[in-house]
């Protein structure tokens, strides 16, 4: 079956996954991309170079069965510029992120008209696919209040039919690049202070500000560790981070962004623990590949963590929890953990809560999803008219 992928954001997380959807896929995948800079004209414009290279690759002959766009594809203006050609193709967006709830920093105004397009393309696609059920349910919750907004037509009823052509499939991971590191660093010694890794952006919606809050307590309270703060950063960096280089420069194991996967691997097996204080997240793919590296998590009770933890494991006996309520629950248990009193979770159980999401067999869940909108003999749906409408 042949799929025509659309991504005009092709950088970091969105390249990553399409690049290993294609490499696993049993489907013939066509990509048709732009490059991940200046995202809002790749969700203003992008539609218009997409559809060129969209009809280029027709006319070549790759005649498509169905369309796999990210959200950041205005599929409408995709659709209209595509015509007649891909019109009667069945579609399917994947919501990585979304412009209704994506957090936006201090003192700056949400445009909606990105959101806008985000609901537009809900409305043009045969299916919607978010990466996480606490994904979907914010944006369905978020929906009204963005149409509530405007002054009639509000087609308020729109949102029932988006939730009944939704569904949730979790991210895939590339686990199996990882195993080459898996004895790198070998066991860490008793006597050795535990390390604690950051593998987030450096920006605002990972609140790093609480992190090195909690570590500054720890430290006060003389409990010894060793830090590798690792993750993409940006021009302007969070000062947080400039504060803690001169405050534990000693004991940062690494500074920076990890340039080639091989050292990014080798830092997630060396580290033990990973935390995060994120004030948002639709997924977390960093978390996932850390735990799979053998990083005890500590995540909060709430975005899409509790989901992606086995619930037995959410306080598991014996061992260290995973989820906290609070900054004070987050210090109390890794101090418990740096001074002795509880154990991270053995490697086996770390690896079983990745493992189901890896590309080599959770592929098959993608791949049955596409082929099953390509088979779907219902027309694109066009949305209803409310009740008692004229």
């Amino acid at each position: 079956m042949n799929v025509l992928a659309l991504e005009p954001w092709y950088g970091g997380s969105h390249r990553v996954f399409l690049d290993s959807f294609v490499k696993h896929s049993r489907h013939t995948v066509k990509t048709v991309t732009l490059p991940g800079r200046f995202w809002r004209w790749r969700m203003e414009g992008g539609a218009v170079s997409l559809a060129q290279k969209a009809i280029k690759a027709y006319e070549d002959g790759f005649v498509p069965d169905v369309i796999f766009a990210s959200d950041m594809v205005n599929l409408p203006a995709f659709l209209s510029l595509t015509r007649p050609m891909l019109s009667d193709v069945p579609t399917v967006v994947f919501f990585h992120e979304n412009q209704l709830t994506y957090p936006i920093p201090e003192g700056q105004t949400r445009d909606r008209a990105y959101g806008i397009i985000n609901y537009l393309s809900g409305l043009a696609a045969d299916r919607l696919v978010f990466n996480s059920q606490f994904h979907h349910d914010e944006f369905m919750e978020a929906l009204p209040s963005l149409l509530r907004d405007f002054p009639d037509h509000t087609n308020i009823h729109t949102v029932h039919e988006l939730k009944a052509r939704s569904e949730v499939l979790y991210l895939g991971l590339d686990l199996e690049a990882h195993e080459a590191y898996r004895d790198a660093e070998g066991p860490r010694p008793s006597t050795q202070p535990y390390t604690i890794l950051w593998n987030q952006r450096w920006e605002y919606d990972k609140n790093p500000g609480a992190f090195f809050e909690v570590m500054n307590r720890l430290d006060d309270a003389g409990y010894d560790f060793r830090l590798i703060l690792a993750g993409k950063h940006f021009r302007t960096q969070p000062e947080a981070f400039k504060r803690a280089f001169e405050r534990y420069a000693e004991r940062i194991l690494h500074y920076g962004y990890a340039d080639t996967f091989d050292e990014y691997s080798r830092l997630l097996h060396r580290a033990d623990l990973v935390v995060s204080t994120a004030i948002h997240e639709f997924f977390g793919i960093a978390m996932m590949e850390a735990i799979y590296c053998g990083c005890h998590p500590l995540l909060p009770r709430r975005l899409s963590y509790p989901e992606l933890i086995p619930k037995e494991l959410h306080r598991p006996l014996l061992h260290a929890p995973i989820l906290y309520d609070t900054q004070d629950d987050l210090f109390a248990h890794l101090a418990s953990i740096l001074g002795g009193d509880e154990r991270p979770l053995p490697l086996s159980t770390l690896k079983g809560i990745a493992e189901p999401l890896g590309w080599t067999t959770h592929v098959t869940a993608y791949d049955d999803l596409l082929e099953t909108v390509a088979q779907s003999e219902q027309p694109r749906p066009v949305p209803s008219a409310p009740l008692g409408a004229a």
